[in-house]
């Protein structure tokens, strides 16, 4: 704090002589001239301009230009890059992937608190048959044996389904069960 106070003292003396005017004109050559007439001073040539400067500015618009182009086109999607491979994959995958999503939708809502966690691990594994067919997508786009690589994905949709179909038939059976029970019980 006692710093504080010798700084603002210091400030206050000083106060009104400070030089805030601006040189008049001709100031600078004027102090280039005291400095050409001082010993070992050396001048230096006012710089030429350059042709270099519109030209790379010109370069940097280009590769802005260059940069946003590429950027703009897009690449087909992967399922496009199927369909181009093998229209009937698309075909398929679509019949497949709304049977598959109708039954997902039936599952959960039959979903009750005594088949959760039948449910939660059905959806889990659907989860990982549906990475395990985006990687055989993949696989098929970069040239892989196609006719395997076909089956295979054929055979993941039938799995889905199966495993689908496997658990709605276990979702019924305790269904029928729950209620058997409640049937048997008396007030």
């Amino acid at each position: 704090m006692n710093e504080d106070r010798k700084i603002e003292e210091l400030f206050n003396t000083l106060q009104g002589s400070f030089d805030t005017e601006e040189p008049g004109e001709g100031h600078e050559e004027r102090f280039l001239q005291k400095l050409s007439n001082s010993k070992g001073v050396v001048r230096l040539a006012p710089k030429k301009n350059n042709w270099w400067r519109p030209l790379s500015i010109a370069a940097s618009i280009m590769l802005l230009f260059a940069v946003g182009a590429s950027l703009y086109t897009s690449r087909p999607s992967i399922d496009e890059q199927v369909a181009k491979i093998s229209p009937e994959v698309s075909q398929t995958q679509f019949y497949f992937a709304n049977l598959i999503e109708g039954q997902i939708n039936d599952l959960v809502n039959e979903s009750t608190p005594e088949t959760k966690k039948l449910v939660d691990d059905t959806l889990l594994q659907l989860n990982k048959l549906e990475i395990n067919y985006k990687k055989l997508e993949q696989d098929l786009i970069n040239g892989g044996n196609s006719k395997l690589i076909l089956s295979a994905m054929i055979t993941n949709y039938q799995t889905r389904i199966d495993l689908l179909q496997e658990v709605m038939d276990k979702i019924e059976n305790i269904k029928t069960f729950k209620n058997y029970d409640d049937e048997n019980i008396t007030i």
